[in-house]
């Protein structure tokens, strides 16, 4: 068995291969913390976001944090003691059946619960964004923020209760530390395939493409009411009248930023959908697994360079919040030179004799 995790698949093939695989894990949980504690910061600490769409976004950003706090770190310490002790750690040869403390128990739904929370989000802010710009003057009273932190609340229950169902419905389905993908994945405990099981591990795709689709369809509505909006903008005086039954610009603009979260999600949790499908069908799939696999988690980083890009309130909060830390930090350096040096700098104290 340890042999066989270690002559898996492409990404580790070669030892140039390994150490190039955990050197991109490490850069991603880098990217995923760093990208999603400043959309927090930003949607916390900014009046102008405490709103229903920048609660949700902050949903969003939680779980994409704990994406890379828990999910990626387990894989990065999984394959550093491969290319250290060249071998596994004893439990990647076992699944959650045959040990009372697997970590992937933990971690598989956690990986699996935080992806459709990030679905889920993403419908809903497709919703609040269709209700600004098909009925600008029902925004205020149908978005609410109490209505949409019960809606937060109860997409982070469901998402989680749907990772731990294939546990609780199926004694045949297990987790384990998938060599080909080097992720925690639910696997079958024993080698048949009864059709139960594979019925239940097909429910994620299912429900994952029913809500994608959805998303898509009312972002397609959305995008094509703001198109006809801007037609209409060309031809006809503005009135009174008239702008006050439009979305406003940033409505627009919010409107198409989610739209570009949803193509990004649909893009990278599509080679996950498909390899689910083939796995299913009796496909191993090995190499594909694991690309799939990592560009799904490639996306928990993203969200935050979209913002960037397409929001332009939201990237001049985040260049203050991250200017005003680099002043703070050079501020109690300099605090420090003049208590070390007495009140000089290090350059004046090293040219005192």
């Amino acid at each position: 068995m340890p042999e066989e995790l270690t002559n898996c698949s492409l990404c580790c093939c070669t030892t140039t291969n390994k150490i190039f695989m955990v050197v991109f894990m490490i850069s991603l949980i880098l990217a995923i913390l760093f990208g999603n504690l400043l959309t927090l910061a930003v949607v916390s600490g900014t009046k102008h976001f405490h709103t229903p769409q920048g609660y949700l976004k902050a949903s969003l950003a939680v779980a994409d944090l704990a994406v890379g706090v828990f999910v990626v770190p387990i894989s990065v310490y999984t394959e550093i003691s491969l290319m250290v002790y060249n071998s596994m750690p004893e439990w990647t040869t076992r699944n959650s059946q045959t040990s009372p403390f697997h970590p992937c128990s933990f971690i598989g739904p956690v990986f699996a619960g935080c992806t459709l929370v990030s679905i889920t989000t993403i419908f809903l802010l497709t919703i609040e964004r269709s209700i600004a710009v098909l009925k600008p003057l029902h925004k205020e009273s149908v978005i609410t923020k109490k209505r949409t932190s019960i809606l937060i609340v109860f997409s982070w229950m469901g998402s989680f209760f749907l990772a731990i169902s294939p546990m609780v419905f199926s004694n045949e389905i297990a987790l384990e530390y998938n060599p080909c993908s080097r992720m925690c994945n639910y696997a079958l405990g024993s080698a048949d395939f009864p059709s139960r099981a594979w019925k239940i591990l097909l429910l994620f795709p299912a429900f994952d493409f029913t809500l994608l689709g959805g998303t898509v369809v009312i972002n397609i509505i959305s995008l094509t009411t703001i198109r006809q909006h801007s037609k209409r903008r060309k031809h006809l005086a503005e009135t009174e009248n008239q702008s006050a039954t439009k979305p406003t610009f940033s409505d627009i603009k919010a409107a198409k930023t989610i739209g570009t979260l949803t193509l990004a999600f649909t893009a990278s949790f599509t080679p996950i959908a498909v390899f689910v499908v083939g796995n299913v069908l009796g496909n191993e799939w090995c190499t594909f697994s694991f690309f799939a696999f990592w560009i799904l988690t490639t996306n928990s980083c993203w969200n935050v360079i979209i913002y960037g890009v397409r929001d332009q309130k939201f990237r001049s909060r985040a260049c203050q919040l991250l200017t005003s830390a680099r002043l703070n930090t050079a501020s109690k350096k300099t605090e420090y030179e003049n208590t070390v040096n007495g009140g000089k700098t290090d350059e004046e104290a090293a040219k005192q004799p």
